[in-house]
């Protein structure tokens, strides 16, 4: 018999933290990773859009995830990124506290959200991945840009 734990499927995720919780998004839909740089303020956009920037010759959106997901704001820091993400032939950047690290995590670790889930960002949540005493929120990034 074959061990089947020797074929197990993992989905590789980039960990970065808002305020005090952890969440992921799939390294698939991550184009780069940058600091946080001048950002052109753009009228009549949504709260939560920041305005633009010029990535390499590409305007790009910015997003606050903070106001995004209804938490308070925070000032930048040596810390604080954006993380540039493609879905959907739409490139965007999401500014989050620190970006922490790149896991491969098994695909059986991440389970459904859990029904009852309070705030706004309940409706962003792919799923739940425990990793030893850490809980990640994965987000579903096509559910946070659709308003975009």
């Amino acid at each position: 018999m074959s061990d089947v734990q020797s074929t197990q499927e993992s989905k590789k995720i980039i960990v970065f933290q808002l305020v005090d919780k952890e969440y992921a998004i799939p390294v698939s839909e991550v184009r780069s990773i940058e600091k946080i740089q001048h950002i052109t303020r753009v009228p009549k956009t949504a709260k939560y859009v920041k305005g633009v920037i010029n990535l390499r010759g590409v305007v790009t959106p910015i997003i606050d995830l903070r106001s995004r997901f209804g938490l308070d704001a925070g000032e930048s820091n040596d810390h604080t990124r954006v993380i540039i993400v493609g879905i959907q032939d739409k490139e965007v950047g999401l500014v989050v506290d620190a970006a922490n690290d790149v896991l491969d995590v098994a695909i059986d670790s991440i389970e459904p959200p859990p029904e009852v889930v309070g705030g706004v960002e309940a409706d962003y949540i792919g799923g739940v991945v425990k990793l030893d005493k850490r809980l990640l929120i994965l987000l579903q990034l096509d559910k946070i840009l659709n308003t975009l």
